[in-house]
């Protein structure tokens, strides 16, 4: 069995309590992190200037930077002394005076649990396919009007001609729903497969950028089963994932500072699947750990 899979059917972890010192200094260091990664977004706030990359991880994403910047220790770890987190939705504080995560809140949360762990594994358990090439973005403009571009402030680098030609000299192989769902009509016929809602759990593979990026949400929707620190892991992966995204996609962010990966062209293709793969191992791990999480949560629901 690979390492991955070793992992992903590992046992929980017994419960461990942290006193007051240990876990402020954890919550100390996340602080610092999240206010690293977030001060050019809330720079661009208080300017209020909008950024056609980076917005897109605090508008699609519903995460808000204040909760992105609250700790959780996460499943089986109680806290000594905390009374904020008490009164948080999801914790409980037992007899000792402890604050942790509550089996009622595991509990109402259970089917959302194990439809991530669902999709986790199958994405794990497939090979990580690296023929898409990035085209989703070039399929959501196809043939679309001026007016009917997502980012319609931004330029496409080829123009509408030429960037719909290149559409139709590549196949289209997304498998991740919820960039399908985006394709124009016109595109959507030209993908090797229709997808659904109902096709997520059958067709997600951990090749797809966009799958990698997802993590981020499939964290934060676990929240507080899962850590703040493996949140801040799957934000960064996020990142750079959505950087990849946009500079594959047809529009010119050089403005923004992104240079194109030119997929039109072979160099272009070697050097996304070249950084596709990079996402792919390190996305790996970070599933792994989101496992973790939700099997503890669901070992914490059977009687003893």
């Amino acid at each position: 069995m690979s390492s991955v899979r070793r992992a992903l059917h590992a046992p929980p972890a017994a419960d461990r309590s942290l006193p007051v010192e240990a876990w402020h200094a954890r919550q100390s260091r996340h602080h610092a992190r999240a206010d690293a990664l977030l001060a050019r977004h809330r720079a661009r706030q208080q300017r209020g200037e909008a950024h056609p990359v980076w917005d897109f991880l605090f508008t699609y994403y519903s995460l808000r930077p204040a909760q992105l910047r609250r700790w959780h220790p996460g499943i089986g770890i109680a806290l000594e002394d905390a009374p904020a987190h008490a009164g948080w939705r999801g914790y409980h504080t037992d007899q000792q005076g402890r604050a942790h995560v509550s089996s009622a809140f595991v509990e109402h949360r259970a089917r959302t649990v194990r439809f991530v762990l669902a999709l986790i594994e199958r994405t794990a358990a497939r090979p990580a396919r690296l023929s898409c090439f990035g085209m989703h973005e070039w399929a959501m403009v196809y043939r679309a009007s001026p007016d009917d571009v997502r980012h319609a402030q931004v330029p496409l680098r080829l123009g509408h001609d030429r960037t719909d030609a290149v559409v139709e000299s590549m196949p289209l192989r997304c498998t991740h729903v919820d960039a399908y769902r985006f394709f124009t009509d016109a595109a959507r016929p030209r993908n090797d497969q229709a997808l659904s809602r109902a096709d997520q759990l059958r067709a997600e593979q951990p090749g797809c950028v966009h799958a990698s990026m997802d993590l981020y949400k499939w964290c934060y929707k676990l929240l507080p089963i899962t850590s703040s620190e493996l949140l801040l892991d799957c934000f960064e992966l996020a990142l750079a994932a959505r950087e990849i995204d946009m500079r594959a996609s047809p529009y010119d962010l050089s403005g923004h500072g992104l240079p194109p990966i030119e997929v039109e062209a072979p160099r272009g293709r070697a050097e996304y699947v070249r950084l596709q793969q990079g996402l792919a191992e390190r996305a790996a791990p970070l599933r792994e750990r989101i496992a973790t999480a939700c099997r503890e949560a669901l070992a914490a629901l059977e009687p003893a």
